[in-house]
């Protein structure tokens, strides 16, 4: 087996995720073997696929011959067995650490032992999941962003004892699927799910302080900082049951560091039932008729809001490269194609000035007195020289 031409892919899980892999690598030109162990969730992956690359022949995107090879090259099975001859699987199923160690057991025994095993998942250690493995150097995580076609970032994540070459091997391989990687350490959240959490945690503190309500944060952010979505509105797609289970996994992981600490207000949410767009009721009011209140133009205000959340993102983004969990290129490239910010972070504080973004944690810091607000010591040191992240 060559794998560095490697033609055949295995995915495990044949849920919205699942089933965007396998479009991914089919699209790519791959011969997919896509498992599930339910039959039904197989017929519907495929009636879902059928139904989004048919509307690509309506938009004049692929021509119906497309559209047939990439349906012909992904084989749907229940059968786990099937996997055997695939050069490389990801798996995408249930985030349950227990789940997926008796899925890798057997999976292990199924395929070569040259074979690359990889999880899709986003909160799980890999090093974990690989201490059920008798080769655990061919295995490492593979974190692709929903929607999985449509999103341009996959993590690539090495274990303590994955081996350079299958580290290598993954990533041009995922490379050749159009994709943008990057490398981060076996760290909670990796680098989006950690560098994103003060853009949620941040806004949600500045609410509940009662500085201005959700509008004029989302406002601020998006008019001021030019983000796509404010963070309220963002979590109310995402889910409040989602991002605050996110939230509260990356804060326990993280040994209860406050600066990840949970908020009051999306835990009552949640318990509430009002998780955003799913359930008609968030922060926003989705129901039909409903009237949403109005931002707060003030410039002023906003300005102290966007400077006080970005401020926060920038040390954030500082703290993984601090920690080796990433490079400043990787940082700002997963931050720009993972969550569409409108910049990366690093490059961001350059060009506002890191002495800036210094003076804003400091005087945070000094104003609560809590360690939440602690200006990392690289930003600190970048300061102290002259230096820039890019430099």
């Amino acid at each position: 087996m060559n794998l560095n031409n490697m033609t055949k892919a295995g995915v495990i899980g044949a849920g919205t995720m699942g089933t965007g892999i396998a479009q991914i690598a089919s699209t790519n030109g791959h011969s997919v073997t896509l498992y599930d162990v339910s039959p039904d969730q197989l017929k519907r992956s495929k009636e879902s696929l059928e139904k989004i690359l048919n509307r690509q022949i309506e938009k004049g995107r692929m021509s119906p011959k497309e559209v047939k090879d990439i349906l012909q090259r992904i084989h749907f099975t229940n059968n786990l067995s099937d996997c055997a001859d695939c050069e490389f699987v990801i798996e995408a199923i249930v985030e349950d650490l227990s789940i997926k160690k008796e899925l890798f057991r057997n999976l292990e025994s199924i395929v070569s032992e040259s074979s690359i095993l990889a999880s899709n998942t986003s909160s799980l250690s890999i090093a974990s999941i690989s201490s059920v493995l008798k080769f655990p150097e061919r295995f490492l995580g593979v974190h692709f962003f929903n929607p999985a076609p449509l999103m341009k970032l996959v993590e690539i994540i090495p274990g303590i004892s994955t081996s350079d070459k299958a580290t290598e091997i993954t990533k041009n391989f995922i490379r050749n699927w159009q994709k943008v990687t990057v490398t981060a350490k076996d760290t909670p959240g990796f680098i989006v799910n950690r560098v994103a959490r003060p853009f949620y945690g941040e806004a949600l503190r500045i609410y509940e302080e009662g500085i201005a309500d959700a509008a004029t944060i989302d406002w601020a952010m998006k008019e001021l900082g030019g983000f796509r979505m404010g963070p309220f509105e963002l979590m109310d797609l995402i889910g409040h049951d989602v991002n605050y289970k996110v939230t509260e996994s990356v804060f326990k992981e993280f040994y209860y560091d406050p600066r990840f600490k949970p908020s009051f207000t999306q835990k009552r949410m949640v318990e509430a039932g009002r998780l955003g767009k799913k359930t008609g009721l968030g922060f926003y009011d989705y129901r039909n008729g409903s009237k949403n209140p109005e931002p707060n133009n003030d410039n002023v205000l906003g300005e102290k809001i966007f400077s006080r959340i970005l401020s926060m993102l920038i040390n954030e983004a500082a703290d993984a490269v601090f920690m080796n969990i990433a490079s400043v290129k990787d940082v700002d490239l997963a931050m720009v194609n993972g969550v569409n910010y409108p910049k990366g972070l690093l490059a961001w504080g350059d060009e506002i000035g890191l002495s800036h973004v210094l003076d804003s944690m400091s005087a945070l810091q000094v104003e609560y007195r809590e360690d939440r607000y602690r200006p990392n010591p690289l930003l600190k040191q970048k300061v102290r020289n002259g230096k820039n992240f890019h430099d």
